[in-house]
């Protein structure tokens, strides 16, 4: 089973890139994608259903914001649609589709860059959104969380980590949350759990001030978070990087592992 993961950065701005044509070539049986900056009104036929696969959409009340999306080589057996929290729902963030016994989320958790007040949403959405975690933890069902998550969770995931101490997506405060999800929560980070030495070869954003993406001066901020059974099954993962779709790079992760 081979899942991806990418923050496209706008849709119709990766589509004008290849980045359908390439997805098509990778046989993946899901493929989970945010920062979609469309609307459905917006989303031509190759968008919205690639030919072999299903598409599935949470789409952002605001124009040309947010969204995620999950494209899937099967038919859902069921969809759910955002958190049922109204503020974060409005925003496009969440959404799940299940097979099975497994699920496969597309998450886009906010970023805090743009100032104070959007750091607070983002400090609001993960005391929201670790009671979810939890909960998903304890349903039994084999989860994989695929998105861009915001947050370097060690020094090891970021080129410039000294001077990102203060920055958000390295704030001490998001930090200490990931790493809650991961031990007292148990998820695994399947990525970091296959290559734990990994430094630049794992980063998944440059930013597109100076020559990030030329000197490798990124962030590992794209994860696949997954349930301990089915992450034990990971044979693989790779950060894809010969071309360029977004400010992001995919996430693929091979899993021994049938439904």
């Amino acid at each position: 089973m081979r899942i991806i993961t990418a923050n496209l950065n706008g849709i119709r701005s990766a589509a004008s890139k290849g980045f359908f044509t390439w997805m098509l070539r990778q046989d993946a049986d899901y493929i989970c994608v945010q920062e979609l900056k469309a609307q459905q009104a917006d989303m031509r036929s190759e968008m919205l259903a690639p030919e072999g696969y299903s598409g599935y959409f949470h789409y952002a009340e605001k124009k040309g914001y947010s969204g995620v999306g999950i494209y899937s080589k099967q038919p859902a057996d069921e969809v759910i649609v955002g958190l049922g929290i109204a503020d974060i729902d409005a925003e496009g963030r969440y959404l799940e589709v299940r097979y099975g016994n497994l699920s496969v989320i597309s998450l886009y958790l906010p970023s805090g860059s743009s100032g104070e007040d959007r750091q607070q949403v983002k400090f609001d959405f993960l005391a929201r959104f670790y009671p979810h975690l939890a909960a998903l933890k304890a349903s039994g069902r084999e989860v994989v969380v695929c998105g861009d998550w915001n947050i370097a969770h060690k020094e090891i995931d970021l080129k410039n980590w000294k001077s990102n101490q203060k920055n958000s997506g390295f704030l001490p405060e998001e930090r200490a949350w990931m790493t809650q999800v991961l031990n007292e929560l148990v998820w695994v980070d399947v990525h970091r759990t296959l290559y734990p030495d990994a430094t630049g070869e794992a980063y998944t954003w440059w930013s597109n001030r100076g020559q990030a993406w030329a000197n490798n001066v990124g962030w590992r901020i794209d994860y696949q978070l997954a349930t301990p059974a089915i992450a034990a099954t990971a044979t693989s993962a790779v950060v894809y990087k010969e071309e360029r779709f977004s400010d992001h790079s995919p996430l693929i992760v091979d899993y021994d592992f049938t439904i």
